[in-house]
């Protein structure tokens, strides 16, 4: 029942029968309906929940219909909203059209009129969703950051990704090691307003403490043995870009402090040095520690955390994603048959085992075993016999059907053929909507035969 639903409307009005009577009809129509009576509880379930249209009222207690239309265009802009008041006025109506609201209706509505704008407002949100999706995909391609995924986690990633790019906010990428989380990290720099400045990253994992703080705030000539000339530190080198800190959690509580006062005053001091260089850069962190428990345990600072985790993207363990395994493992494959000079397919024997494993290195596991298949294999098809012993029992045990699964080139296919029909046909147009150049754009036409 719930797949036949035509989408998710948020209905939003301080008058309960209002509510109801609309709710009812919507309800009727196909429409999974979501109620709030004021704005507050209607922001709380936009944060809860998929909402693909929203239909308001303008005057309700606290903050008003247009304060709500600010919100979303603002946080959700991809959500478009509809006024529904019975205190609508020519002047009220511009505004709100002028501001980016979908529609206005004035209550009570011409109902058959109301349905109709409603669904080609959710169908145009679910479009754009989907080329959003297909354009990122396309963007990973290009960009090396090959963030692959068709599951509910990834696309949930995909629109924070989307939604907070432009934001100076710090992020925070928590997950298990493997997972992806440069890439997630490389991605929001890339699409970002900050792609041509730097994107540079520092493991705090594998330099030493007392490397570190010269790694990051840089020193000056004779700040101690050895420093022979100054040296500009990550933090400078950034200018304007990304910086990634990976791995995060095995920061030094001294080298805490001092990061925390740069994020606090953007500025440093190298080291050797008193004075007091501005700074300008984006945040990203990554870590596979727990770090609330770590700011229980005093191995991190809790002020330095709020600081590094304004939004916190989790990325999920590929065995919670398993419906991404085959679009990985064909993309992996791809890639290494084109380093190897092969043309090599992998057997459904074999993309049932990958399926079926437990994957406990994630998706830097599953490009080590795609790798090692294509070398060792002898003839144009990855069976069994390529893939690691512990692979052999796991061929038969829940089969996938493969059908169901995209691939990424069809995914491709799909994206160039929706922005085409949602630009009329306009090439340029649709190039600028997916985010590439017209020449990969014209580039993909001729490679899919799409002319």
């Amino acid at each position: 029942m719930l797949n036949n639903l035509k989408g998710k409307v948020l209905i939003v009005d301080d008058e309960v029968n209002a509510v109801k009577v609309l709710a009812s009809i919507l309800s009727h129509e196909g429409y999974e309906i979501l109620q709030a009576y004021d704005v507050d509880s209607a922001i709380r379930l936009i944060h809860q929940d998929d909402i693909d249209t929203i239909v308001t009222d303008l005057r309700m207690p606290g903050r008003d219909g247009m304060q709500f239309l600010e919100y979303v265009l603002e946080n959700h802009r991809d959500i478009p909203v509809i006024f529904l008041t019975a205190y609508g006025t020519v002047e009220s109506a511009v505004a709100a059209m002028n501001l980016g609201a979908y529609y206005y209706f004035i209550k009570p509505p011409n109902y058959a009129q109301l349905k109709g704008i409603l669904a080609r407002a959710v169908e145009q949100r679910k479009l754009k969703k989907k080329l959003n999706l297909m354009r990122r995909q396309l963007f990973a391609q290009q960009s090396k950051c090959q963030i692959i995924g068709n599951t509910p986690e990834m696309i949930r990633i995909f629109d924070t990704i989307e939604t907070i790019k432009d934001s100076p906010s710090s992020v925070l990428i928590t997950g298990e090691t493997g997972t992806g989380k440069e890439l997630i990290a490389r991605s929001l720099h890339y699409q970002s307003f900050r792609s041509e400045k730097p994107f540079v990253t520092v493991n705090c994992a594998t330099i030493p403490d007392e490397l570190l703080e010269s790694e990051l705030f840089g020193y000056e000539k004779g700040a101690f043995t050895g420093a022979i000339q100054k040296r500009v530190g990550k933090i400078e080198e950034v200018a304007g870009g990304t910086l990634f800190l990976d791995e995060i959690g095995e920061l030094d509580l001294s080298l805490q402090a001092k990061l925390l006062r740069v994020l606090q005053e953007r500025e440093l001091e190298r080291l050797g040095s008193n004075k007091r260089v501005k700074v300008d850069f984006r945040l990203i962190c990554s870590t596979n520690r727990n770090l609330s428990e770590e700011v229980k345990k005093g191995n991190f600072r809790e002020d330095l955390f709020y600081r590094i985790n304004v939004v916190e993207i989790w990325v999920p363990p590929l065995r919670d994603r398993r419906e991404d395994i085959p679009l990985l493992a064909v993309e992996f494959l791809r890639e290494f048959c084109a380093r190897e000079d092969k043309e090599v397919s992998i057997s459904d024997g074999a993309m049932n085992a990958l399926y079926n494993y437990h994957w406990p290195g994630n998706i830097r596991q599953l490009r080590n075993v795609i790798e090692r298949a294509v070398v060792l294999a002898k003839k144009n098809t990855i069976t069994l016999k390529e893939l690691p012993e512990e692979f052999s029992s796991l061929s038969k045990k829940g089969t996938l059907k493969f059908n169901s699964l995209k691939t990424l080139k069809e995914l491709e296919i799909d994206a160039i053929k929706d922005a085409l029909r949602e630009c009329n046909g306009n090439k340029s147009k649709a190039a600028r909507m997916l985010g590439i150049s017209r020449k990969t754009f014209y580039k993909r036409l001729k490679e899919f035969n799409l002319h």
